[in-house]
């Protein structure tokens, strides 16, 4: 089984109002938030951000959202939202929000999932679905600083429409020789599709990771793994399996999305 460590208490930061300056669709059920800071602050990639609703009556409804841009953006981030089914705060963001629209946000918030080119690498990277979002934010500040950690990224989704940020992390690929990206589609494939096509396993994260330069179970690879909490669960525990050291294996996960990657 994985360990969890023990994460240090956050500092208190206070909420303050963002504007929204643009709403970009990524997927179907997947949209990108840009919001202007007063009182913007550097994060460090991995980290996320409160939002909180107030309605009329005084209700109020708080989410955690993960920060996908890079921190050398000065005065802005960018949250990247799906949109659950019956989630408050998502539907909101999706469906109701457009550009010039106030929000209250709290952060950055998070010191034990976090990476910068500083910590240096190897770098394995697993996500499910919407997991991929810190991960972004890592891959994003690796291109903008111009570091060549060398990172593979595996990443689950139902199908190459569900891919968040596709294009962007192909052209990553194409521009980096030392970022490796393998997808499996669980549900649906294009014709001729080359890739995995079920759920991460313990062969498939052989498979990854086998000549992986500092292989995973090197001491030096720092592994990350975001999704939903099964999808965690399972590719946490086979990376172990298959001889990662528990310690190098850190977790983000999310409640239920309406269906596994």
């Amino acid at each position: 089984m994985v360990v969890i460590a023990k994460r240090l208490p956050e500092p208190r930061l206070a909420w303050q109002i963002a504007t929204v300056q643009a709403i970009q669709r990524e997927t179907p059920r997947v949209k990108t938030i840009t919001l202007r800071l007063p009182d913007w602050m550097r994060h460090r990639p991995g980290q996320h951000y409160d939002v909180r609703l107030t309605a009329p009556d005084g209700y109020q409804a708080q989410r955690s959202y993960s920060i996908a841009s890079e921190p050398e953006r000065e005065g802005e981030i960018d949250l990247t939202v799906e949109q659950a089914p019956d989630g408050e705060v998502s539907v909101y963001m999706c469906e109701v929000l457009v550009p010039g629209d106030l929000m209250e946000v709290r952060g950055p918030i998070g010191g034990y999932f976090v990476w910068e080119t500083s910590m240096g690498g190897p770098l394995l990277l697993v996500a499910g679905g919407v997991g991929i979002v810190p991960l972004m934010s890592m891959l994003r500040h690796r291109a903008v600083v111009g570091a060549e950690v060398p990172v593979r990224l595996l990443y689950s989704a139902r199908s190459l429409e569900d891919v968040i940020y596709y294009q962007e992390l192909e052209q990553l690929a194409r521009t980096s020789p030392t970022l490796e990206i393998y997808y499996t589609l669980t549900r649906k494939q294009p014709p001729g599709w080359q890739g995995y096509a079920r759920r991460v396993d313990g062969p498939m994260l052989q498979e990854v990771t086998a000549s992986f330069v500092g292989a995973a179970q090197g001491p030096a690879t720092r592994v990350y793994v975001c999704g939903p909490t099964p999808f965690v669960e399972v590719a946490a525990n086979a990376l172990v399996d298959i001889g990662v050291p528990p310690e190098q294996v850190r977790t983000e996960r999310f409640g239920p999305t309406g269906g596994s990657a």
